[in-house]
């Protein structure tokens, strides 16, 4: 013990602190005097054995926990401190762990901070890049940003990850809930008995841009009151998987084999999601409630106290081998038409669907908000799909704030439309299916009212004598 001395004082202060102990009190129970454990909390004297043992059985302290927390934090600012920037200015590896067990949010945000200013340069060199080419060009070929990558990989592959499902499974399991039973007490007391966190939520003026903050001193997970109780759920749940079965989570983000760090932190986030739904909605359960509900998406909703957006999501996750559902898909845009989430039981189905015709109903939804639209839609090369569309509110907005509001399509192929609820609107309509198209650019449908742009494989008709429904007409 004398050849590795313990030097864990601000890691004890926090332990402290988030008991809401004195230090008068804390130095009573582990039977030392107040000034001996302000040393130790100022880092002027080192953890004993006995302490140590001490803090184990009084608070119950995970003695890996005061081994060096900060290794992985001291690991990225050694990372910051590489840059060629700052090269003059490298401090030495105690140090770098000194910041980082002394003050661990500050150390967080330069760390986050540096991943910025590293993201806005290769923003700038893409646009340096494309600025030197001669011509326009509709894409850029040189380097994306992580997001990018992102979406690609999620968009391509089946939105199903087997082995976090059958974790999340069991760690619903484990928390043996009644039939009923609100999940979200049982997450919290989970966080709270097991890794200590506490979840709070914050007024908005408290915490008026984020929508949740982990404080690595108290031990807290803050919430903002603009969320909704869904929202909130699978937040706690979003936390509750990553400490439940990180290890399931970090082999399916091997398994996506993203090329930045970037990238893998934004893919790991999206898994949580997707974790968090697989626990607020275990696999089996929600999969016989489909079938029994007919997918219907509110009834699901209601069964499981989760939000529209959430059930719709969980739907498109439904491939077990051998228990499989409807292979549904999903899209969401906003109002000015940008595409910004895109899934599918089977991949997102671009080639086939695309999902930029103006005619698909996610963009007559945004005119009846909250209200279920049902089509049934037929692409040139008569291929159907059954289309279900609504709008989503996102977070609380203020009195002078604009609510951001969404619109989420959920489509399978036409052939399950009777296994479905709403294919009944479908087969009881008095016309047919509406005519779409993948997207403008590359439809070849004549007279179409909703038209955006010309088609890129027809030339355009430049009779001045017939002037055709749409500006874009051609021969």
């Amino acid at each position: 013990m004398a050849e590795n001395k313990i030097f864990a004082g601000p890691r004890v202060r926090r332990i402290r602190n988030g008991l809401g102990l004195t230090q008068t009190a804390m130095a009573e129970a582990l039977e030392i005097s107040p000034s001996y454990l302000n040393l130790i909390e100022r880092n002027q004297r080192p953890l004993t054995v006995q302490l140590l043992l001490k803090l184990a059985t009084v608070y119950k302290v995970d003695l890996d926990e005061l081994q060096g927390e900060a290794g992985g934090t001291a690991g990225q600012l050694r990372e910051v401190f590489g840059d060629p920037l700052l090269s003059g200015e490298v401090p030495g590896d105690q140090e770098l762990i000194e910041v980082a067990e002394a003050a661990p949010n500050a150390a967080a945000a330069v760390v986050k901070l540096y991943r910025a200013y590293r993201e806005q340069a290769a923003r700038l060199t893409d646009l340096a890049e494309l600025l030197a080419r001669e011509g326009h060009e509709t894409s850029i070929s040189g380097a994306r940003l992580p997001i990018d990558e992102v979406r690609e990989r999620f968009e391509k592959r089946p939105n199903f990850h087997a082995h976090i499902e059958d974790a999340a499974e069991a760690f619903h399991a484990s928390l043996g809930l009644s039939p009923g039973e609100d999940l979200a007490p049982a997450l919290k007391a989970w966080l709270r008995t097991k890794h200590g966190i506490v979840v709070r939520t914050l007024p908005i003026h408290t915490m008026p841009n984020l929508r949740r903050r982990y404080d690595r001193h108290s031990m807290r997970l803050f919430l903002s009151e603009r969320l909704s109780p869904f929202d909130q759920l699978r937040e706690v749940a979003m936390e509750a998987s990553l400490l439940a079965f990180g290890e399931e989570i970090a082999a399916a983000l091997d398994e996506l084999s993203f090329s930045t760090g970037e990238a893998k932190r934004l893919g790991r986030f999206e898994l949580a999601r997707y974790a968090a739904h697989a626990v607020i909605m275990p696999y089996g359960a929600f999969l016989s409630a489909a079938q029994r509900a007919r997918y219907d998406i509110d009834m699901l909703r209601s069964r499981f106290g989760v939000s529209y957006e959430q059930a719709a999501n969980r739907l498109t996750m439904l491939q077990r081998p051998g228990a499989s559902g409807v292979p549904f898909f999903m899209l969401e845009v906003d109002n000015a038409g940008h595409r910004f989430r895109k899934a599918g039981a089977q991949g997102y189905p671009q080639a086939r669907f695309g999902g930029g015709c103006p005619k698909l109903n996610i963009h007559a939804a945004f005119a009846q908000p909250g209200q279920v639209l049902v089509d049934g839609v037929e692409m040139p090369d008569g291929t159907g799909f059954l289309t279900i569309s609504r709008t989503l509110d996102g977070p609380q907005a203020g009195f002078n704030e604009r609510v951001r509001r969404t619109a989420l399509l959920v489509a399978c192929d036409i052939a399950h439309r009777d296994e479905v609820v709403y294919g009944q609107v479908v087969a009881g309509a008095t016309f047919g299916p509406v005519a779409v198209g993948t997207a403008c650019r590359l439809c070849e449908r004549q007279g179409c009212l909703a038209r955006a742009e010309p088609p890129v494989t027809r030339p355009l008709g430049l009779d001045e004598m017939v002037t055709g429904l749409s500006a874009f007409d051609f021969q």
